[in-house]
């Protein structure tokens, strides 16, 4: 049984893990710009291009449905950059209108669908328990990308569009993976838990998620909880501690 249990959640683990380590540098990123909810509108238009896939028929298709996901959330991504271009002063708003689109979307593609309220759960919470092998490998080499062109580029070299793709590729990669919450939670909870650190800001929010995910991983399966649930509230848990423990300038004595 023990046995069994390990090697569910070690391939779970390291889906988490990946998803992490492109989510935590972008978060920060996200945080620093005030566009908070881009993540969750971008997997939403993500999870659309999933669901298209099986509306046509190619649900059985790996590639088809990775190309129609990618498609979606790149076109996604493409068009956040022309309206944040557009107009700056609304972004935010824009981005949640887009959020709702997508997911009434998402809605009306399932319409008539007898495993519509299934596909909607896989969406929102994920399947990390049952992540395999070659999704992992297929994740790690988008993960690699990711990881090169942000560290290799910079953040300033990559501009808009660069920033845009980039993300739209990571998300794609991971909501499939873990869920539109894991994915929100992975982005955001980090960069939020380290706002206030002056050094090792990138290492303490890696290790918020990556404990996020260890101690939620463990949680569910020593308690019998939804995997997805309880590793965004483990991650939270994590962040108020480090939180915690940072001061801010603010409470600093002079």
């Amino acid at each position: 049984m023990e046995s069994l249990e390990f090697s569910i959640l070690l391939p779970a683990l390291v889906a988490g893990l990946l998803v992490t380590a492109t989510h935590v540098p972008l978060g920060i990123q996200v945080l620093n710009r005030g566009i908070v909810f881009i993540d969750i509108a971008i997997a939403q238009i993500a999870g659309v291009g999933v669901i298209a896939a099986a509306f046509f028929g190619y649900d059985e298709q790996v590639l088809a449905v990775q190309a129609s996901a990618l498609s979606a959330a790149l076109l996604g991504a493409l068009l956040l950059t022309w309206t944040e271009r557009r107009w700056p002063d609304i972004q935010e708003a824009i981005i949640g209108c887009v959020f709702v689109l997508a997911a009434t979307l998402e809605i009306l593609l399932l319409a008539g669908n007898p495993h519509a309220g299934e596909h909607l759960k896989d969406m929102l919470v994920g399947q990390i328990l049952w992540v395999g092998t070659s999704q992992i490998a297929v994740v790690a080499v988008m993960t690699a990308v990711v990881l090169a062109a942000w560290f290799g580029l910079g953040v300033g070299r990559l501009g808009r569009i660069g920033f845009y793709l980039l993300f739209g590729l990571s998300v794609t990669a991971s909501v499939q993976m873990v869920g539109i919450y894991l994915v929100f939670a992975s982005l955001i909870v980090p960069a939020l838990a380290t706002r206030n650190a002056t050094r090792f800001r990138l290492a303490k929010a890696y290790a918020v998620g990556a404990l996020g995910y260890l101690f939620g991983l463990m949680a569910s399966t020593l308690f019998d909880l939804p995997t997805g649930a309880i590793i965004v509230w483990a991650m939270a848990i994590v962040a108020l501690v480090v939180a915690g423990l940072q001061r801010s300038p603010a409470s600093r004595p002079a």
